[in-house]
């Protein structure tokens, strides 16, 4: 494939942004009273309005051709097919197997791996069940009623996000807890709050060995057995998710609580695995099913739509469009939904391990921005915080709004405050307000001249801001996983016009080598022979002052 920047429809898109930049949108809305029609679409009872855009038609036809020019169609049959796209470690990238509802077979080096997917699948709903009707119970009888999920990266943030995002479909007398950091202070804020007798771990790691999982769950153990327990109590009160059975066995787990993970999964794309299992322990296994059946809906609309009515594709060029050609260095998503307000840490996590690289396919250094930045927080409260720098920063950056039609027990004064702020946001930005306005504003003020003209510029806002709004019917767990799934794919698209391995994350790996030498060191265990002169100095500082 020729290089990203020798592509015609690069060349196109080059010459169209300085032309977009002297547009404002507000002509744009006057020019085409269409226009909000025209580039809204639903899918998966989301639905997504991107009229507020900085775009042209001659925009987007460029963008879908320059899709076409870097074998999207080609990327995306590759990975539903089971090829091996994550070059860099020779694995296939199949979390869509996962919630593969065609019943067709999904082949992996010749191998249908989707019996293995339906008993993995079989298997979290029988426990879940028998957790949730009392037949699994602690060991003195007494039914669980508290989860805790120890994990880190994928392990963790997707499975904590989802049962955030669920709260209102919450199993009756279940409560949920979720550790990742190593920081003891975490796990002994959980464990003060538990009963041993009810409490079940669900300790999540591929090859049970991950340094901060293994530690919290040692401590979890040590602290269950200071309960008055023995060790083969361990088996009633831990599970499970990873592919070392023989390490969990030895742990004290029963070996039909070990649950399986494919090595073609990569951790931030996890949760749809066993992963999930502390979701379907937490909302119940109907409503999991759900959240894979919304996911599945999304995968389908991603194979099947052209690229100018398919929502992942659509978000994924627009992204490009403003990294490449109009300047933007972040991408902000703001829920206006209390349940959704950790959705950017997952968003960020999946965007940013994914893209957050300078290196193509074949071994070059890029010469154009890749993965952006991805931060955010929940709506209203941002409003009074960081929207100031969006609406008068001189920098671009894009934003998708996430807004519920209906929420559970709607208190309709609250809802519609929250609409008006989110949609009131997204006008403000798009619309701004000129300084001829805000000097009008000022004409009956006891100011002089001079300071009105003064006050006139700071209150200035430019406007031209783009943003998405992403509506949801409610947010229910089928919906959740479609727009879960959403991203996913927005992901693999601007990785494939990036030339990236979005499947991959060396970056993270070598931090964990050094992070495990320098305990090591700190133990007594390794010679400091060698490491560079202030890490030597800060490991000193901290030894000498235990």
């Amino acid at each position: 494939m020729q290089k990203l920047r020798n592509a015609p429809a690069w060349s196109e898109l080059e010459k169209l942004a300085p032309l977009v930049k002297r547009h404002h949108m507000r002509d744009m809305f006057i020019k085409d009273p269409a226009r909000a029609d025209r580039y809204t679409l639903g899918i998966a009872g989301i639905t997504l309005d991107y009229s507020k855009n900085l775009i042209t038609q001659e925009v987007l036809d460029a963008l879908f051709e320059l899709a076409e020019q870097r074998e999207l169609k080609k990327k995306i049959k590759n990975m539903f097919s089971g090829k091996a796209i994550n070059v860099t470690e020779n694995r296939a990238v199949l979390h869509t197997a996962l919630r593969n509802f065609s019943g067709k077979s999904v082949k992996v080096d010749g191998k249908n791996v989707m019996p293995e997917v339906l008993e993995t699948l079989a298997k979290v709903q029988s426990f879940t069940e028998m957790v949730h009707n009392g037949k699994h119970t602690g060991y003195t009888g007494k039914p669980i009623h508290t989860i805790v999920s120890i994990g880190i990266g994928g392990s963790f943030l997707g499975p904590k996000i989802v049962t955030e995002s669920l709260k209102p479909y919450w199993k009756k007398g279940i409560k949920t807890h979720f550790v990742a950091n190593v920081d003891g202070c975490h796990i002994q804020d959980v464990l003060a709050q538990l009963d041993a007798e009810q409490t079940l771990f669900v300790m999540s790691s591929k090859s049970f060995s991950t340094q901060e999982t293994l530690q919290n769950t040692l401590t979890a153990k040590a602290w269950f057995l200071q309960q008055g327990t023995e060790q083969k109590d361990i088996a009633k009160h831990f599970v499970a998710v990873s592919s070392n059975v023989k390490a969990a066995v030895e742990f004290g787990m029963d070996k039909e609580n070990v649950f399986p993970m494919g090595d073609w999964v990569g951790g931030r794309y996890s949760l749809w695995s066993a992963i999930g299992l502390p979701i379907s322990l937490t909302v119940g296994y109907k409503h999991f099913e759900a959240l894979l059946k919304g996911a599945y809906e999304m995968d389908c609309h991603f194979q099947e739509a052209p690229f100018e009515k398919n929502m992942p594709v659509i978000l994924a060029m627009l992204g490009v469009w403003y990294r490449n050609f109009m300047g933007a260095q972040s991408h902000a998503l703001l829920p206006y939904y209390h349940y959704l307000r950790g959705f950017p840490a997952y968003v960020q996590q999946l965007d940013m391990e994914s893209n957050g690289k300078s290196t193509t396919l074949d071994g070059r250094t890029v010469d154009y921005g890749t993965g952006p930045i991805i931060w955010g927080s929940e709506g209203t409260n941002g409003q009074h915080s960081f929207y100031q720098l969006i609406h008068q920063s001189n920098l671009p950056i894009p934003v998708d709004f996430m807004f519920p039609l209906k929420v559970h027990n709607q208190d309709d004064t609250h809802h519609n405050m929250l609409a008006s702020n989110c949609f009131g946001q997204a006008q403000a930005l798009m619309q701004g307000k000129s300084f001829e306005d805000c000097l009008d504003d000022l004409n009956t003020s006891s100011l002089n001249e001079a300071e009105k003209l003064n006050l006139a510029a700071h209150k200035t806002m430019a406007g031209n801001h783009p943003s998405n709004m992403l509506l949801f019917n409610e947010v229910n767990p089928k919906t959740l996983g479609a727009l879960i799934a959403m991203y996913e794919h927005k992901v693999l698209v601007q990785g494939c016009i990036w030339g990236l391995n979005s499947f991959d994350q060396w970056g993270v790996e070598l931090g964990k080598v050094l992070g495990n030498d320098v305990y090591d060191m700190i133990e007594g265990d390794m010679s400091m022979d060698g490491i560079d002169a202030s890490t030597e100095k800060l490991i000193k500082h901290f030894i000498n002052n235990q």
